[in-house]
C-alpha cells in the first residue's frame, strides 16, 4: 500500500500542476478568442476538439482497456514483453499515422457534421483551423501509449507531468499571439491567414513537445523496442477481439458528442455554445483528473494483476476501497465547486455579466462528478478481467440518453419553452443524467459478475461525505456573499474570479474536513498519508 499512496501522490502532484497551468492556459486562451458569444472561440473549439474525438475511436478502450492488462500479463513472458510490446507499438504507429492521414482529408466534412448549423463563415475559420489541429491525433497517440506503457511499468509520474510543458509552450504561444495581433479577436473575419497558422503551431506543436517529453522516460523501462512488422503469434489477436467492443463504444461515444456540438452550435453567438460547454467541461474535470486519475490509475494496475491471478477477494476490496476514497476527496471538491460556481465560471468569460450564464452550464455538469468515480473504478474492473463487451453496453444506453436529451433541448428551444441562452446548460443537464444512469446500471452488471462489490459499504461512506459537504457548501456560499456577490470584486476580472473562488474553497475544504474529523470518517487517513508525502521529511 506504501507503494500505491507514494505513486497516487506523485499523480496527484503533477495532475494538481498540469491542471493549475492547464486553468492558466485556458485564461489565456479565452482573453485572446474569448468564450461566451465569440463565433471564433465556438470555431476554434471545434477544429481543436477533432483531433480529441478523432483520436478517442482509436485509443479510448484501446489504451485505457486493453493496453495495461495486456502489458502487465506480458512482462510474464521469457523476454519480460519485449516482443509483444515491440509489435505493438509498430501496429499503433502505422494506425496512428493512417487515421491522422485520412481525418485531415476528411477535414470539410468533419467539420460539417459537427459544425454545420454555423453561418458559411465561422465552419470555414472552423476548417481551417482543422488543418493545423488534426496532426494532434499522432502525437496524442504516441503519448498515450507511451504513458500507458510506463504505468504498466508502475513507472507513474512522467505520463502526469509532461501536460505541465504543453502547457506552458502553449500559453507563451497565446501570449505571442496577442502581442502581436491584439485582443480579443473573438470575430470570425479578424482571423487572417498568418493569425491562424500562429494559433495551429502553438497548439499542435505543445502537444508534440508533451509526446516527445514521455519518450525520454522510455529507458526506464527497460524495454528495447524496435519496429517490428510480424504481427502474428504474441497474442496481438486478442488485443483484436478485445478492442472491437472499444472502438464501437469510442465511435458511439463520438457520434453522442458530435450530436451535442451540432445542438449547442444553434446558440453560437447568442449565448453559452460550443466554447462554453469546453471550458464548463475543463471545470468539470480539474477535480476529477486531479483525484481520479492520480488515486485510480495505481489502483487500475493493482487492480488488474489481483484480476489476472484470480483473486477475487483482492479485487473487491480494492473496489471498495478505491471508491470510498475517491468519493471522500471528490465530495469537497464537489462542494467547493458548487459555492464558487459564479467567480470560477468568471474565469472563462471576457466579461463579468456572462459568468451567470457560464456558471449555469457548469452547475448541470456537477451532478455527475460522483458517479463518474464509481464509474472509472467499475469500468476498469470489467476491463481488468479481460471484458470490453458489458462496458460497451452500458456506453450504449449513455450514449443514447445523451441523444435524446440533447434532441429535447433542441425542441424546447424551438417551441420557445426555454431560451437559447440556456441551451448548453440543458445539454450539460442531459450528459449529466445519462452519467449517473449509465453508472447505476454498470454497479449493478459488475455486482452479478462478482458477486457483490461491496456496495452497501461505499454508499454508507459517500452518504457520510455528503452530510459534511451540505453545511460546507453553504459555508462556501456565505463567503461569496460577503465577497460581494454578483457585484463584488471577484467578477471583476479573469484573475479576480480565480482568486475569489479560491478563497471559496479553501474555506469549503476546511469545514468539509472538520466535520469529517467530529464525525471520525476513517478515509480521514488516506488524507493524512497523502499530506505525509508532500510534507518534507525531518
Amino acid at each position: 500500500m506504501s507503494s500505491l499512496g507514494r505513486a497516487s501522490a506523485l499523480l496527484a502532484a503533477g495532475t494538481m500542476v498540469s491542471r493549475v497551468t492547464g486553468l492558466l492556459r485556458t485564461i489565456v486562451l479565452v482573453g485572446l478568442i474569448g468564450a461566451n458569444r465569440a463565433p471564433a472561440a465556438d470555431a476554434f473549439n471545434i477544429a481543436n476538439q477533432l483531433p480529441n474525438d478523432v483520436y478517442a475511436i482509436i485509443s479510448a478502450g484501446v489504451l485505457t482497456a486493453v493496453i495495461v492488462p495486456q502489458i502487465v500479463q506480458a512482462a510474464a513472458h521469457s523476454d519480460r514483453g519485449n516482443a509483444f510490446i515491440s509489435k505493438l507499438f509498430t501496429l499503433g504507429t502505422v494506425v496512428l499515422l493512417i487515421t491522422t492521414a485520412v481525418a485531415m482529408l476528411a477535414a470539410p466534412w468533419l467539420v460539417w457534421i459537427t459544425f454545420g448549423r454555423a453561418p458559411e463563415e465561422q465552419q470555414a475559420l472552423a476548417i481551417a483551423l482543422s488543418y493545423w489541429c488534426l496532426p494532434q491525433i499522432f502525437f496524442y497517440g504516441l503519448y498515450s501509449l507511451v504513458g500507458e506503457t510506463l504505468n504498466a511499468r508502475r513507472i507513474f509520474g512522467p505520463f502526469t507531468w509532461a501536460p505541465v510543458a504543453n502547457n506552458v509552450v502553449s500559453i507563451a504561444g497565446f501570449l505571442a499571439i496577442g502581442a502581436l495581433f491584439g485582443t480579443p479577436l473573438e470575430q470570425v473575419n479578424q482571423w487572417t491567414p498568418d493569425r491562424i497558422a500562429w494559433l495551429g503551431v502553438t497548439v499542435t506543436g505543445a502537444i508534440a513537445i508533451q509526446a516527445g517529453i514521455l519518450l525520454a522516460f522510455w529507458p526506464r523501462t527497460q524495454l528495447r523496442l524496435r519496429p517490428d512488422f510480424r504481427w502474428r503469434g504474441v497474442g496481438l489477436g486478442n488485443v483484436g477481439r478485445m478492442a472491437g467492443w472499444t472502438l464501437l463504444m469510442a465511435l458511439m461515444g463520438l457520434a453522442a458528442g458530435i450530436y451535442q456540438n451540432n445542438v449547442a452550435s444553434l446558440a453560437s453567438g447568442e449565448g453559452p455554445s460550443v466554447a462554453v460547454m469546453s471550458y464548463a467541461w475543463l471545470v468539470f474535470m480539474l477535480p476529477y483528473s486531479i483525484i481520479v486519475l492520480s488515486i485510480g490509475t495505481p489502483y487500475f494496475t493493482q487492480l488488474a494483476e489481483h484480476a489476472h491471478a484470480g483473486d477475487h477477494d483482492q479485487v473487491r476490496a480494492d473496489i471498495s476501497r478505491s471508491i470510498r476514497i475517491l468519493a471522500f476527496f471528490l465530495m469537497g471538491a464537489l462542494a467547493a465547486v458548487v459555492a464558487a460556481v459564479v467567480p470560477t465560471s468568471r474565469v472563462f468569460t471576457t466579461v463579468g455579466s456572462d459568468a451567470p450564464d457560464t456558471a449555469l452550464v457548469l452547475l448541470a455538469y456537477l451532478p455527475a462528478l460522483i458517479p463518474l468515480a464509481v464509474l472509472f473504478i467499475v469500468q476498469r474492473t470489467f476491463y481488468a478481467y479481460g471484458d470490453t463487451r458489458t462496458p460497451f453496453l452500458f456506453t450504449l444506453v449513455q450514449c443514447a440518453l445523451i441523444v435524446i436529451t440533447a434532441f429535447t433541448a433542441q425542441l424546447l428551444v424551438s417551441a420557445d419553452a426555454i431560451p437559447v441562452e440556456n441551451l448548453a446548460a440543458v445539454i450539460a443537464l442531459g450528459q449529466a443524467l445519462a452519467s449517473t444512469i449509465q453508472t447505476i446500471l454498470a454497479v449493478w452488471l459488475l455486482h452479478r459478475r462478482l458477486g457483490g462489490i461491496g456496495t452497501a459499504t461505499w454508499m454508507i461512506a459517500i452518504g457520510r461525505f455528503a452530510v459534511a459537504a451540505i453545511p460546507a457548501a453553504a459555508a462556501g456560499w456565505g463567503t461569496y456573499l460577503l465577497l460581494g456577490g454578483s457585484a463584488g470584486w471577484a467578477l471583476a476580472s479573469q484573475l479576480t474570479g480565480a482568486l475569489g473562488a479560491a478563497i471559496i474553497a479553501a474555506v469549503v475544504l476546511v469545514v468539509y474536513i472538520g466535520l469529517l474529523a467530529l464525525l471520525r470518517a476513517p478515509e480521514l487517513d488516506a488524507l493524512k498519508g497523502l499530506v505525509r508525502r508532500f510534507a518534507p521529511s525531518r
